[in-house]
């Protein structure tokens, strides 16, 4: 069996999965100042009546990172950056503690001028001083040689808690989105190993032994123990569960919009011929771009708990979440409590009632008018929004998870619907968009069948120089020598190979998670009017998807 945990903004869903279906699931309120208490609760529920020897493996996705990043909730860190002539650093500081150091690697990984040494130490002592024990070291062309965040690694040594390297994060060649991206990677650190330890002890104590992964932003899952290293690929993991768990539901080959109605945001995703598509450089996280690659998605202010509120005579609904909807026992009304007075019959229904007549009171109209602007204010923004999302996509060419398409215009004729909300808006939803729409059987925990059933992706840049005679493969730490003859063919299998390896080390079925060259470029280097050797690159990934041995639908 599969376990899949969700730490949603307003609830957090726990679902286990077998080979004959959804085994049991439970949906308890998320409290964010006590993560670790809503986690048990819903383990409670889910594992009361389940072998728990049967479960092999635990997904799960949170928010908790993104969160972090998006409230300026992050620690300080020291970030050490070198690049040499030509281009100046300080146009991409990061951080209140950005220092540059003297050095330089060209694009061929050779060195031109050693790191300062004495500079270094000097910067690495300020830090230090200022109580900084978190770092990122980051050089222009450390994935063709990585020698001097090697060296920034070993000055640092036991004065630091954590360093983040450049190199290890991904092999593309991209000096400022690498910075962000590093930095980004060692702000949420603590934090992020602060949530782990708490979910494996949360596990451990449940008495439950399975392999732990939790979902990347690109749809895939990694290692538990992995993701400590690398806690800035679990950025978005939430709205990645999102998009998994509409594929795992649903049998989707059209152009079709994705919306996961949640108490706190909706998310929004676009799919291309039934292809969810992807961020393939990478996304922005304040106003910074980074390396990390995410299945193209969009988060709004509409949720379910979303407060209503009228301003000059008009109503609206969010951005703000003051607390769980007045059925649900909270202070102010929301959408869910103008749904509850329209047509649904959710928690404590009389509360909802009482709430929008209270308000519509105040404001001196109508409770059935402020209960149908509500959620005609709801309906079009997200309407709103999503065509917005598509203009943006159809003004740049189309990534989707497998391939970019040429000269592909985005047109969305249906819409899949998520989320506690997705029922009671379907309607509403079908007459804006006035398109078709569909609500999947399990739709409320859609994101726990998501997070329970997407497999492992990872993928790997190998670089050859064949005439220097090296192979490296820089997220992997992989430095080996070629012969002269190397070729683009013989990088592809040893790419594939080194991947291969890399899954069987941590445990994975290399069968369930089939690999696949997605780049492969070589290009010859002339020396004396001769071609001295190659330098190619080859781009290698697990094929991202679900388990198709759990039926859900």
């Amino acid at each position: 069996m599969l376990l899949g945990l969700d730490v949603g903004g307003t609830h957090t869903d726990v679902v286990i999965v077998g080979k004959g279906g959804i085994v049991a699931s439970s949906k308890v309120t998320t409290h964010h100042d006590d993560l670790l208490s809503s986690i048990n609760a819903a383990f409670e529920n889910v594992l009361k009546d389940v072998a728990i020897e049967e479960i092999k493996r635990i997904n799960l996705s949170t928010t908790l990172s993104t969160n972090a990043i998006v409230e300026e909730k992050v620690d300080k860190v020291g970030v050490l950056v070198s690049a040499g002539p030509g281009i100046d650093s300080s146009n991409y500081a990061i951080g209140s503690n950005f220092h540059i150091i003297d050095g330089s690697i060209d694009h061929r990984g050779t060195e031109i001028q050693p790191l300062d040494r004495k500079q270094l130490a000097k910067v690495i002592d300020q830090c230090v001083s200022n109580g900084i024990r978190l770092f990122s070291g980051v050089t222009k062309f450390s994935t063709r040689n990585p020698a001097h965040e090697n060296l920034i690694k070993d000055q640092l040594d036991d004065r630091a808690d954590f360093v983040t390297v450049g190199h290890l994060l991904a092999g593309q060649l991209n000096y400022p989105r690498r910075i962000a991206t590093a930095y980004y990677n060692s702000a949420v650190w603590r934090l992020y190993n602060d949530f782990a330890n708490a979910i494996e002890k949360s596990i451990l104590g449940n008495g439950v032994k399975a392999r732990i992964n939790i979902l990347k932003a690109d749809g895939g899952t990694m290692p538990l123990a992995v993701s400590r290293l690398f806690p800035v690929e679990t950025i978005l993991s939430g709205p990645a569960a999102s998009v998994m768990g509409i594929i795992a539901l649903c049998d989707i080959s059209e152009d079709s919009i994705i919306l996961d109605i949640g108490g706190t945001t909706t998310d929004i995703a676009i799919f291309a011929s039934g292809a969810p598509l992807i961020e393939s450089e990478g996304i922005s996280l304040t106003h910074h771009l980074t390396l990390v690659r995410a299945l193209k998605t969009k988060s709004i202010g509409i949720g379910g708990d979303s407060v209503i509120r009228i301003t000059n005579g008009k109503v609206a609904v969010g951005p703000e979440r003051r607390g769980p909807a007045m059925a649900d026992g909270g202070q102010e009304p929301t959408l869910v409590d103008a749904l509850n007075f329209r047509t649904i019959d959710y928690g404590k229904r009389e509360a909802s009632i009482s709430g929008i007549v209270e308000l519509a009171r105040k404001h001196s109209i109508k409770p059935e008018q402020l209960a149908e602007e509500s959620v005609t204010y709801a309906v079009r923004k997200i309407r709103e929004e999503v065509e917005e999302i598509v203009r943006e996509i159809n003004e740049k060419p189309v990534y989707t998870v497998h391939e970019i398409l040429e000269g592909k215009t985005i047109e969305p004729t249906k819409l899949y619907v998520m989320g506690g909300p997705a029922e009671a808006l379907s309607d509403l939803l079908r007459q804006e968009f006035n398109r078709e729409v569909v609500v999947p059987k399990n739709f409320s925990i859609a994101n726990a069948i998501g997070a329970a059933l997407t497999k492992t992706t990872i993928d790997v840049e190998l670089f050859a120089d064949s005439e220097k005679r090296v192979l490296l493969i820089p997220n992997l730490n992989i430095e080996e020598e070629i012969p002269g003859s190397y070729t683009l063919e013989d990088a592809k299998v040893d790419a594939q190979k080194h991947l291969s390896a890399f899954m069987e080390r941590l445990g994975y079925d290399v069968s369930e998670n089939t690999s696949e060259i997605i780049e492969a470029v070589s290009f010859n280097m002339v020396g004396g009017f001769m071609t001295s050797g190659r330098n190619i690159r080859v781009k290698c990934q697990i094929k991202p998807g679900i388990s198709k041995d759990y039926p859900v639908r």
